[in-house]
């Protein structure tokens, strides 16, 4: 039988919990741009557990999903979306599609647990060996969950040992105001630390003191103590 969006939700809804909604509504105290999230009370776990059932499904139905008000819906679509993107049956035109979805449909994939779940293989993957300049367009997009993409997208290159898009799109958002995206820019920072320890040391030299705190926490976390002191010494002299 095609998987259909109709299908999924339906499913879904069997695993739904009134006592999981509350604990969901505690954990994403950030509201969404616009219309805030409906949750149903789904865990995660189980919705990417159903997702890998419904991975063959369509760009089509997967749209579906992500015009649900219900973000467990939506993350299921994204997890789908982020399945097909890592198998190696998927065609080169189906990935042109998943990441052409992604893009045209960023409105719905609109918090940070979704830009998460599959930006780095929808997006990164896909622009892997291809020009890379609509990942800067999205840095300096109004929208943080563009912001957001831009700089997680990168994580697939840093796994290939490809870390100059990363620290160059660091440095675009080094004037965030939103801390889901200082927090995303931490973690990749902190994530190319692990293939070259010298270069983020560099980088943290001239930038540490004008970081936003958030950021810089996030990005130093690896460090030994005497090393992350040295860098938070640097950022308060620098305010004061």
């Amino acid at each position: 039988m095609t998987p259909t969006a109709k299908h999924f939700i339906e499913r879904l809804k069997t695993y739904q919990s009134a006592a999981e909604r509350e604990k969901t509504l505690r954990y994403f105290k950030t509201p969404t741009d616009g219309e805030p999230d409906q949750f149903i009370g789904v865990r995660m776990g189980q919705v990417f557990a159903l997702a890998k059932e419904f991975i063959t499904m369509t760009p089509d139905e997967i749209e579906k999903l992500l015009e649900s008000k219900i973000h467990e819906v939506r993350a299921g679509g994204c997890s789908i979306m982020d399945k097909q993107a890592r198998s190696k049956k998927t065609t080169a035109e189906r990935r042109k599609e998943l990441y052409d979805l992604y893009l045209r449909r960023h409105d719905r994939i609109n918090n940070w647990d979704l830009v998460d779940v599959c930006s780095i293989h929808v997006v990164g993957g896909y622009l892997s060996d291809k020009p890379r300049k609509i990942l800067y367009k999205l840095a300096r997009s109004r929208n943080m969950w563009e912001r957001r993409t831009s700089i997680v997208s990168t994580a697939y290159f840093i796994r290939k040992g490809e870390l100059d898009d990363t620290y160059k799109i660091a440095e675009l958002l080094l004037g965030e105001t939103e801390d889901l995206v200082h927090k995303a820019t931490g973690w990749m920072l902190r994530f190319a630390g692990d293939k070259d320890r010298p270069r983020l040391l560099k980088f943290l030299d001239q930038h540490a003191a004008t970081m936003p705190r958030v950021c810089l926490r996030y990005t130093i976390e690896k460090l030994d103590k005497k090393q992350r002191d040295h860098y938070l010494s640097l950022r308060k002299s620098s305010k004061g």
